[in-house]
């Protein structure tokens, strides 16, 4: 017989949340604790069923998702949280399997695992590896570029851009944006990067930049190749690779609906500059994808199972 394993959604009506229990919905050893709807907003009810499942995923904003860890480790429960709220804190794992030898076992080990954020995950893939090797210098000075789909801000952006066609915006102008903690401490750095994300007139789809200076390209795409050889969800392109479908052009859509990212290197060999990408789906690898993907993991399940849409 195989066994069965019970998850708790807390927050399952949020963009990440439904893309969650729809790729769970078929997984074969995931029975859904669903919370009646007059009750989602109930901590006893929502503690309650903490308690019987095997792990509450937490889809909430940073402060509910506070509260919501509050009444899991009343009663013992194990924790994925999709915020953003405990991804750089004491006594958390941080759910990026690929991030280093050792961290699945972590995962599996952990009772409080915090999924990454989808900006950060393009990031910190590509800046881990060579800040671990010593090609990028922990106080180098960075700038990072992103866009994402709308889908990233959620069910309000979501509704404005369906409604309005807002088009292609720039934000977190104020450097102050929710995953730089995060992308400076699991990206070996020591000093700040300045990020600046947009959001694109498309629904789902990722672009991750980091432009370099006074370096060669080839040695920091074949330490990317060598670090992640193996990793299933991880695909590291040749050298100036573009898909000659759409040169010249890197499109963001390409990995829609899979946990799936790819990194490359584009370089000009004799001015020495660099731009380093991933390309992600910020609901797949970027969210929803990766939570079940560490969910596998926490239960000992096959890593790869559901993960996709």
């Amino acid at each position: 017989m195989i066994q069965k394993y019970r998850v708790f959604i807390d927050g399952q009506a949020g963009t990440t949340g439904l893309q969650i229990q729809q790729r769970l919905a078929s997984h074969p050893q995931i029975e859904m604790l669903n919370i009646d709807e007059a009750q989602r907003k109930d901590a006893a009810a929502r503690q309650a069923l903490m308690k019987q499942a095997d792990v509450s995923i937490l889809c909430l904003p940073d402060a509910a998702a506070r509260d919501a860890v509050a009444l899991a480790d009343e009663v013992g429960a194990r924790v994925l949280d999709a915020s953003s709220a405990h991804r750089v804190e004491s006594g958390w794992v941080y759910g990026l399997p690929e991030l280093a030898l050792g961290q699945r076992e972590k995962i599996h080990a952990a009772s409080h695992v915090s999924n990454p954020g989808c900006y950060a995950t393009g990031a910190i893939a590509l800046l881990a590896p060579l800040t671990a090797n010593g090609l990028l210098q922990a106080d180098r000075p960075l700038t990072i570029n992103a866009v994402s789909g709308y889908s990233g801000g959620g069910n309000q952006m979501i509704e404005k851009y369906q409604q309005t066609g807002t088009g292609y915006a720039a934000y977190g102008l104020g450097f102050d944006h929710k995953h730089l903690k995060e992308i400076q401490a699991w990206g070996g750095l020591s000093d700040r990067p300045i990020f600046q994300p947009a959001v694109g007139d498309y629904a789902q789809g990722m672009l991750v930049f980091i432009p370099l200076n006074h370096i060669d390209g080839e040695p920091l795409r074949q330490a990317l190749a060598d670090y992640y050889s193996g990793q299933q969800f991880i695909h590291v392109n040749p050298l100036n690779a573009l898909d000659e479908r759409n040169a010249p052009y890197l499109l963001p859509e390409a990995l829609n609906n899979t946990n799936n990212m790819e990194l490359f290197v584009f370089s000009h060999a004799q001015q020495r500059q660099c731009i380093l990408a991933a390309r992600l789906d910020n609901l797949g690898k970027g969210a929803s994808g990766a939570a079940v993907q560490n969910l596998n993991l926490m239960l000992g399940l096959p890593e790869a199972t559901c993960v996709n849409m």
